[in-house]
């Protein structure tokens, strides 16, 4: 069974950066792709970032393209999620999540193993 750790929230503010780790306990993440998503209260999970199992391939919400980045370690045991500029209304709870049989998506229904999530908070 794939367990998912995030890492790396907090409190930020506006502008300020933060990198988020997610690691995968006992295996590597060689043959899944990896998903960041986020949910802020009263909202629904929305697809942040996700990558292809080879690293080759990254997409990105219209919402976060130009500040965020996406990365995986050369060891294939973490993927990072660098956040820059950050503004309020990228507080949530960020999840990062894994699946084997998916090439890369936004779409959470896509993904089978889920980490517990981290809390981001951007404010003054």
């Amino acid at each position: 069974q794939l367990q998912l750790v995030e890492s790396g929230g907090g409190l930020v503010q506006p502008g300020g950066s933060l990198r988020l780790s997610c690691a995968a306990s006992g295996v590597t993440l060689d043959y899944y792709a990896i998903g960041w998503f986020r949910q802020a209260p009263g909202k629904a999970r929305e697809g942040v970032s996700c990558i292809s199992s080879s690293g080759g391939y990254t997409d990105y919400a219209d919402s976060v393209k130009g500040r965020f980045t996406i990365s995986r370690d050369s060891a294939k045991t973490t993927v990072y999620l660098q956040m820059n500029s950050l503004k309020p209304e990228d507080t949530g709870v960020y999840y990062c999540a894994a699946d084997r049989w998916t090439n890369w998506s936004l779409f959470p229904d896509e993904y089978d193993y889920w980490g517990q999530g981290t809390q981001v908070t951007v404010s003054s």
